[in-house]
This record gives structure tokens, sequence and C-alpha cells, in this order.
């Protein structure tokens, strides 16, 4: 048997796991159902954004120098209408034209005065302020044609998609989502609605993982738990491994008897590394089965989900080239001390509060590795590193969920 690194740093683990990186590919799709998705290369606009000079404010159109006193009369000779707009339009020495917010600036025009600080009787108009020459819309102010506005690895929020139609785009070069198994092992778990039996609990981690995979935008395939067997287990693992380009595995991979996923992926796997130091979360595995990288993530709730959060989405963000917009860390001042380890990474969870002197960080909920109550109430997991103290008035490190 190979000799398997063991109890990594978390930087170690990051390392060694990206060294195996998934090769995404390309697909195009509607600019629709592109949210959540990631782009697979950089996008330039296609147009200017704005596509021509245009007025930032309804009002009317004026020569800055025949409007720089106030007050002025002006007799109103037209009007500049958004996507209505007449490209010869223009303006004479002591004249004003109507002009409504987006529309083009009429040729010779060079200042916008607001209509509410206008006076309008018939067809004239009285300037009761000076106009105002910074109230026009430069074309390709925003971006211009042929600029790259989006580069590769963007994750698509709800902006990113209206920057993409802004710039011409109704279909996306976007990564091919990814098939991302699910499966978690144990004899006493049990579907949520089903009734339970003494010593028996209900299954929680497929679904936080199920939600996990769905935000970084990919593919979850759930699988039913497996009951603590070899012979189920390899199956699954196997059918997991003919289908996904990644699977994960929750429950079995610390140091106990029944712990059958690290005993299968030792024995008939290729395991890269197990155990990390990171406290909750240690006894996590990376490695492969049937040539399909695979991770094995603690069982209890909240140690699954942290681990997935500190390995499986750097992982994907090596593999993809990606910054996760939600990956985001923040400091914090210590209202609570808090317990740290002299070995280990140490993933409290905290609940966070703006002051005008920045995020102030407490601890409610006690902190049990099986309480996913502590977590779904939390803001954020402390990154409190090997030895840092916790103490109250510190300033530390959390990473918001």
């Amino acid at each position: 048997m190979k000799e398997v690194p063991y109890f990594l740093s978390l930087d170690q683990a990051i390392h060694l796991s990206s060294k195996h990186k998934l090769t995404p590919t390309l697909e195009y799709v509607p600019l629709n159902d592109a949210h959540q998705r990631i782009l697979f290369e950089d996008i330039k606009s296609k147009v200017n954004d704005p596509p021509f000079d245009n007025s930032a404010m309804d009002g009317f159109a004026v020569r800055f120098e025949d409007t720089n006193t106030s007050p002025v009369t002006l007799p109103i000779v037209a009007t500049s209408q958004a996507s209505a707009g007449d490209q010869n339009l223009s303006l004479k020495q002591g004249e004003a034209i109507r002009i409504m917010t987006g529309a083009p600036m009429p040729i010779g025009a060079d200042a916008i005065i607001p209509v509410e600080l206008c006076t309008v009787d018939g067809m004239e108009v009285t300037l009761n302020e000076p106009s105002k020459p910074h109230f026009i819309r430069k074309c390709g102010e925003n971006i211009g044609k042929d600029e790259v506005g989006l580069v590769k690895g963007t994750y698509l929020t709800p902006q990113a998609i209206s920057m993409c139609a802004t710039m011409g785009y109704a279909s996306l070069p976007v990564v091919k989502q990814l098939r991302i198994g699910i499966m978690c092992t144990g004899d006493e778990l049990k579907i949520p609605g089903e009734e339970l039996k003494f010593g028996e609990i209900y299954e929680s981690n497929s679904y936080g993982l199920t939600g996990l995979v769905k935000m970084l935008g990919h593919t979850p395939i759930r699988y039913s738990s497996v009951v603590d067997s070899i012979e189920a287990l390899r199956e699954q693992f196997d059918k997991a491994a003919s289908e996904c380009d990644l699977f994960i595995t929750s429950g079995g991979v610390s140091m106990g008897e029944w712990d059958f996923v690290r005993k299968l992926m030792e024995d008939e796997g290729d395991v890269v590394f197990w155990r990390v130091k990171l406290r909750p979360g240690s006894p996590p595995l990376f490695g492969h089965w049937n040539g399909t990288p695979m991770f094995g993530l603690p069982g209890n709730p909240v140690s699954s989900h942290v681990v997935f959060r500190m390995l499986v989405v750097p992982y994907l963000r090596a593999s993809l080239e990606t910054p996760f917009p939600y990956d985001r860390v923040v400091h914090a001042r210590l209202a609570s001390k808090l317990r740290s380890t002299e070995d280990c990474l140490t993933l409290r969870r905290v609940s966070l509060k703006s002051t005008k002197d920045g995020f102030v960080a407490e601890q409610h909920k006690h902190q049990g590795s099986g309480n996913i109550d502590s977590l779904s109430q939390a803001d954020g997991l402390t990154l409190l590193q090997p030895g840092q103290s916790g103490a109250i008035g510190e300033i530390i490190e959390v990473l918001l969920l």
C-alpha cells in the first residue's frame, strides 16, 4: 500500500487536490438560461455603451454658454426622445430642445438643465438656474466596443447577466455544468418525513450539499443513502464514478470500525490524502475511484458543510479558474471568547453585527459538529489560525456564509 499524505494543513490539501483538476468543456446557452453559470472565456462588448451621447435627465438641451447665468428664457424648437431620436437634430445659439432621459444629444448642445429647474410657458422655457454640462452620458463611457467586459471564470450573477445583455449577447459561452454526485452513508439514516425508530435519524447532509452544488452553478446527482456495507458502497461508487465528473460522500471517513468509505478507498481506490488540520472537519479524504475524483467528507452535518466550503470549493475554483462570489472574508472584532487549537484552523460559527467601527462577531450557539442549528443561524465561520488566542476584542478573519 502506498504512503498517503496524512493530517495536512488546509493549504497543503488544497495544493494536492489542485494537481488533479477537472477539465472544463464549453457550451453556449441562451442569455436567460445563463444565471449562476460560469463564463468559459473572456467576452468583449459588441457595442459602445452608451452608443451615443445622451441625456442623463429629463429636461432641456442647451448651449452652456447661453445659459451659464439665470434666469434666462429660450424658445423650445424641438423635442429629442429616447428611441425616436433624429441624428440630424441640431441646436442654434439661443435655443432650447426638450429632451428625455436617454435621448440623443442634439448637435450643438453641450449642457442639460433638469425639467424641475425650469418654468415652461407654451413654446418657451425659463431656466431658473444655470445649466449643467455634466448631465450628459458620453458615448462609450461605460464600456467601449471590443473592450473586455467580463473575464473568463466570472460567475454570472443577475448584474453580470445584465452586463452581457448591454454588451449585445443573446447567448453566452459557459462552462458545461459538472455532474457532481452526492451520497451519504450509515445504517441509521432515514429520509425526512419517514417515521423514525429508536437509533435512527433523518439524513440531512445530502440536502445541504445539493444546495451548495447548485449554488456553484453545477448539477447535483443525489444518490440514496448507502448502508454500512463494503459491497453496497462499492456498487454505489461504481455507479457514481460512471455517471459523474466528481462525487462526494458524507460519513465513513474517520477511524472507526464502521468507517467503510476510508477502508474501501484505501484497499481498492486511489487516495491522494487523508485528514486535514481543520476543526471541525479533520477526517476528510481526497482521491479517485475508477479514475473519477472524489471527496470523502465527515458525516457530522456541520463538518460536512464546512469541509465542502474549505476543500471542495477551492478545488472547483482551481479546476474552472473562477472566484466564487460568496467566498468572501471580512474582519471582525470578537465579542465572545472563542476556543482555538494549537495545530488546526478553527472554524467557529458566529453571528455578525455591523457597527460604525466595523463588524462584531459573537458565538451564540454551542459548537458541536452535529449541531446544524448553530450553522443555520450563523453569518460566518471564524478563520482562527493555529495558536490564535480567540480572546474578546481580538480582530479575526470571518468567512461569510
